[in-house]
């Protein structure tokens, strides 16, 4: 008890501010972050404004909701050591099948939803059997299903466009309806927005009293406040730009059926044994397998999932577009991957997060919005989006190459090595011992030392 009440009364600390944003968030995140912030910046004054419009973010929502899926599946692949080339072509096949069974075979649209869903995870199945248990390289099988998925699709679709029914449009792509009186908002979309601030302050309420009923060193009550007030200011933000569209719109449903999925997918990666499984084949296999780990099954796993996702995916795009076509999912595979990297993923595996890969995902997003806007060619679209992947993995590698410093690895260890010693000091009341190893901590010990006054 003492140290929960010693560390919540103690003064300002500057390192304190840190834990605004999490006491285990790494610096890379936060710097992915902030970058992103800073591109919708740039581009908000660049457009005149039109970045941060209602319009412009209901649009921005509904054209990238299927790529920020495909890095939510394409995540956990790349942790496990693998790499997926097949979704596009995956996300085509599925899109013209539906598209076909409820023009052709007369399914209704949620029949076509659940077909998709089954067929993305069939083929998953397909293609995680020959990684998983036949042992060819993932790289090799997707290779392959890129090409058998592309040419089923044409098969299939005759390289013809299929048009989906409204139905189906209005079930992935349509807005929440207009319900209750006129307040020149979407009331559903004010009442998603009251119940995501709820939850937030119910999980920073209940997380503190759980910390302290475990007797854990809590952080200083203004660092909890200051979270909780940024997150909501954020949501409430969001809400009222997502709201106050022109009649009709509202959060979109494809938005909102990718914040579900990217919740539950956090929640698996971060908080079950499957997650820990994820992250201990990619870490290191051998290890993975002496620990118990059924590394094929972890394969087999994130195999089937990243097709079922890339279904699903498909998906979302038909009832965009209003209909499947032969140009479909071409490079949404290059883009996943990009968003992948780009959030915080190490290209050997047993790296990465679900949500550093949304925001990854949405980097690529808003840079592609925002060149449009401002009316960009396309071939400089290319290029600029192609130097932003190499620059952020480049950076990445440099920090972390063999036998040379880590930028970000440093900071972090002294980070925790300051934190360890106010909880040290916090719950004993004495201070943790200097580190050899620390010149300036060396320093200060001699001097305290040859110091007659110090003694006394």
């Amino acid at each position: 008890m003492m140290a929960d009440n010693s560390t919540e009364k103690r003064g300002f600390r500057f390192g304190d501010v840190w834990q605004i944003f999490g006491q285990r968030g790494s610096l890379k995140k936060l710097g992915i972050l902030f970058a992103l912030v800073a591109i919708i910046l740039i581009f908000q004054v660049w457009t005149g404004g039109t970045t941060l419009s209602p319009g412009n973010a209901i649009n921005l929502v509904q054209a990238y909701s299927f790529i920020l899926l495909l890095s939510v599946g394409m995540v956990m692949v790349i942790i496990a050591g693998h790499i997926d080339l097949s979704v596009g072509s995956v996300a085509a096949f599925v899109g013209i099948v539906v598209a076909t069974s409820m023009r052709d075979w007369g399914l209704p649209w949620w029949g076509g939803i659940l077909l998709g869903i089954l067929l993305g995870a069939a083929i998953g199945a397909f293609q995680g059997f020959w990684v998983a248990y036949v042992g060819v390289p993932a790289f090799i099988v997707t290779l392959a299903g890129m090409l058998i998925w592309r040419g089923a699709q044409q098969w299939v679709g005759q390289a013809q466009t299929v048009a989906v029914p409204d139905e189906f449009k209005q079930a992935l792509y349509g807005f929440m309806p207009e319900v209750g009186p006129y307040t020149g908002f979407n009331n559903l979309t004010l009442l998603l927005g009251a119940i995501i601030i709820a939850a937030i302050i119910y999980s920073q309420v209940r997380n503190r009293a759980k910390r302290k009923n475990m007797e854990a060193v809590l952080e200083p009550s203004w660092v909890t406040v200051t979270r909780t007030a940024i997150l909501v200011a954020i949501v409430i933000y969001a809400t009222l730009l997502f709201a106050s569209g022109r009649l009709g719109t509202s959060f979109p449903i494809s938005g909102i059926i990718l914040a579900v999925l990217i919740m539950f997918y956090a929640f698996i990666t971060s908080r079950t044994r499957t997650g820990r499984h994820i992250y201990a084949v990619g870490g290191n296999r051998r290890a993975a397998q002496l620990s118990g780990v059924n590394d094929r099954r972890t394969d087999f796993f994130v195999m089937m999932n990243m097709s079922t996702l890339a279904g699903i995916a498909g998906m979302l795009w038909a009832a965009r577009a209003g209909a499947a076509g032969p140009a479909d999912g071409t490079g949404w595979e290059l883009d996943a991957i990009a968003g992948v990297f780009i959030g915080g993923a190490a290209v050997a595996g047993g790296v990465g997060t679900v949500m550093g890969s949304v925001i990854g995902g949405l980097v690529m997003a808003v840079l592609n919005n925002g060149l449009q806007l401002i009316g960009v060619s396309t071939d400089r679209m290319q290029i600029i989006k192609g130097l932003v992947l190499l620059v952020a993995v480049g950076i990445d590698v440099m920090n972390k190459r063999a036998g040379g410093p880590s930028i970000i690895g440093t900071m972090m260890a002294k980070m925790k090595a300051k934190q360890a010693a106010v909880e040290l000091e916090a719950t004993t009341g004495e201070a943790q011992p200097a580190d050899p190893a620390d010149p300036l901590a060396a320093k200060s010990d001699s001097v305290a030392a040859s110091d007659p006054k110090s003694t006394t």
